[in-house]
């Protein structure tokens, strides 16, 4: 297999975001906010770290904010400027995405992550691809992102498909996607031996969960086209994985960092946490006011 740099990357976020109602209701659940910045930020933050030059949102109804916050604000821009608020104005420039950096399709139908993937097959075209499930922020402990992380083993591996995993308690298995692991190829990346559903600990093949960071072939499209409905009634992602493991090399990457899924309610509010932390400019001031209200609620 001839190996290709990855260039382009797919988010899908057209979800309804019902766990989070009725904050959802207008606002996208990718505009939460971690911090100062939707969820979806950090996640293209990630992406540009990893060297993403085009990312592909595949988004539903009532999702257009999405958009406008990856777009320039003329106005806001001469304001900030003829207010003299210069490291604002630059913050904003160094992460709006240039022009033709970002391509916008619709899922239509929600049938599922396998669809939603599907539905970006013409402007990924006949190149290896990442993706990036927008619920999940992936928190490195060493400075390097998760899908920069991803993008080593890959060239490590000389290509091939790439799924970034993370330790689970056992009990919990049945919550997740969890692979087993066959021969270390470099430290923190194996090559995947199985992959399975949800399986219960008595019969799972390791405590390893599939994150939501993914490096995958185009084949995978061709997959997805004939795939039929899965669980849920949707098309699963998982069901064309595992028919072209038959054909091509998988691998996990053992991620180094902490994982915080924002589709649900702690998830979110950890993540919070742990961001606001690690911010230079909030926890000198957070952390003893974090500490305060721990103690009172003694």
């Amino acid at each position: 297999m001839q190996m290709t740099h990855i260039r382009k990357a797919i988010l899908p976020v057209a979800g309804l975001g019902t766990r989070f109602l009725p904050a959802t209701k207008a606002v996208p659940k990718e505009m939460l906010t971690v911090v100062d910045r939707p969820v979806v930020q950090h996640v293209v933050d990630e992406a540009r770290a990893a060297g993403i030059e085009h990312i592909v949102f595949v988004t539903g109804r009532n999702k257009g904010v999405i958009e406008d916050h990856f777009d320039r604000q003329y106005e806001l821009e001469a304001t900030l400027s003829e207010r003299g608020k210069h490291q604002l104005l630059d913050t904003l420039r160094a992460e709006t995405l240039g022009p033709g950096k970002t391509s916008f399709t619709r899922q239509q139908l929600p049938l599922g992550l396998g669809h939603a993937v599907w539905c970006a097959r013409d402007i990924i075209g006949n190149e290896p691809f990442a993706l990036l499930l927008p619920d999940m922020l992936h928190k490195p402990r060493n400075g390097k992102s998760c899908l920069a992380q991803m993008v080593d083993a890959y060239d490590k591996a000389g290509g091939g498909n790439h799924i970034a995993v993370y330790e689970v308690p056992m009990d919990q298995t049945d919550q997740y996607g969890i692979v087993g692991l066959g021969e270390n190829i470099a430290e923190r990346v194996h090559r995947i031996a199985k992959m399975v559903e949800k399986p219960k600990k008595e019969v799972a093949p390791s405590n390893l969960a599939i994150s939501g960071r993914y490096i995958l072939q185009p084949e995978i499209f061709d997959l997805l086209e004939t795939q039929e409905r899965g669980a849920g009634g949707e098309i699963q992602l998982t069901d064309s994985m595992l028919k072209l493991a038959k054909k091509q090399d998988f691998y996990s990457v053992t991620f180094d960092g902490s994982i915080y899924d924002c589709g649900s309610k702690l998830g979110f509010l950890m993540a919070n946490v742990a961001y606001a932390l690690a911010r230079p400019d909030i926890a000198e001031t957070f952390r003893p006011e974090l500490d305060a209200l721990l103690a009172s609620n003694d």
